[in-house]
């Protein structure tokens, strides 16, 4: 029986999609839940598995095809058998003939003779081939390829976000010895408990959070003339992969146990890296946190995600000489950055919320207790 693969139901904020790459040919047998192509949206790869096992009896729709929700895009035969494959015959490719000026140049300069065509009688490579392939070879300095819908989606949000926002940043700096403290203090024993690394993140989502519950205006978003307050924190946590940037939502982040943050920012970052988070996971977010530090970064501005208003961005910790009381001592230093909209935010909240920020991550037993 012939049955017909279509694409997965898109989410309504995406409109289509990128056939990435078959994994069977016509006439290749798959198993019910073998993945059988990857398609792209602009936010996540989607895998289409077999619905039933059978052989891929046509493919409709080619790689790099756009597609929408629901479209047919090959058929399989639930009946069939899959039809042999006759062996590649490999065949000894022909070594090209270098004269001997030519084949002494090409062995000084380190050159594949097989990617020089030769003019000379019967395709000998002579001297003049081996110049004029060096001097083609060094005119190449553009390379073009298309981008991906990731990458042309977080084009169009970030020039979305600077054409349509007036971004202002404000930046504090942090001494972050109390929590390198009792984080170094209770590592050991959280890890072992809760079965996750205790990292640095969570901490900034708490301090983030309580900040927000201070200053709703930065958890809020602007709709036409209406300012739409949110009495939720949804934080997107940006997380860096090949394909690009991708932001996945911590849901209802403020009900969240330290445990509970570490493991999905973990679980985001593993599933990220392998394309499958889905695209729910990607939609919705109140307030965004990037960390530019884990690339090196010392300062930077972040863009605002919209439609949300405010971004907080962490950058490298470094120790650096402070003075307290008098005396200079070494603390470990980060810059933290609040980009924010101008429009609905202003400098004196930005900056207060900013300072709150610092003070929670300074004195991290008030986000124990929630003072």
């Amino acid at each position: 029986m012939l049955i017909e693969v279509k694409v997965p139901q898109l989410s309504e904020s995406v409109s289509e999609a990128t056939l990435l790459s078959w994994h069977k040919k016509e006439g290749e047998y798959a198993q019910r839940g073998e993945n059988l192509i990857d398609i792209e949206t602009d936010k996540v790869v989607l895998e289409t598995p077999a619905t039933q096992s059978g052989v891929v009896a046509k493919i409709l729709k080619e790689q790099g095809s756009v597609v929408t929700s629901g479209e047919v895009i090959a058929m399989l035969d639930t009946e069939g058998k899959a039809i042999p494959q006759e062996p590649e015959i490999l065949q000894e490719p022909e070594q090209p003939v270098l004269m001997p000026a030519a084949r002494k140049l090409v062995e000084e300069s380190g050159l594949n003779a097989a990617e020089i065509e030769g003019t000379g009688k019967g395709g000998r490579i002579t001297k003049e081939d081996v110049i004029s392939h060096v001097k083609k070879e060094s005119e190449k300095k553009v390379t073009r390829v298309p981008m991906s819908r990731v990458r042309m989606r977080i084009a169009q949000k970030l020039l979305e976000s600077q054409q349509n926002a007036a971004i202002l940043t404000t930046f504090n700096e942090v001494d972050m010895h109390s929590v390198v403290e009792l984080r170094s203090r209770y590592r050991e024993k959280f890890e072992k408990e809760h079965g996750v690394k205790l990292g640095f993140m969570s901490f900034f989502v708490k301090a983030a959070i309580s900040a927000l519950q201070r200053y709703p205006v930065l958890n809020a978003s602007i709709e036409g003339n209406d300012i739409v307050y949110h009495d939720y924190y949804d934080i997107g946590i940006a997380v860096g992969t090949e394909r690009g940037l991708v932001v996945p939502v911590l849901r209802n982040a403020d009900r969240l146990s330290f445990e509970e943050i570490e493991k999905q920012i973990a679980d985001f970052g593993r599933r990220a890296k392998e394309g499958k988070l889905a695209l729910e996971e990607l939609e919705g977010g109140t307030f965004s946190i990037t960390n530019g530090g884990i690339y090196g970064s010392m300062l930077s501005t972040p863009i605002i995600n919209p439609p949300q208003s405010a971004i907080l961005g962490i950058h490298a910790m470094k120790e650096r000489p402070v003075v307290e009381n008098g005396q200079v001592v070494i603390r470990p230093l980060i810059y933290l950055a609040l980009s924010y909209d101008h429009r609905l935010i202003d400098g004196r909240e930005a900056v207060q919320a900013l300072v709150a920020i610092k003070e929670d991550l300074e004195d991290p037993a008030r986000l124990l207790l929630e003072i």
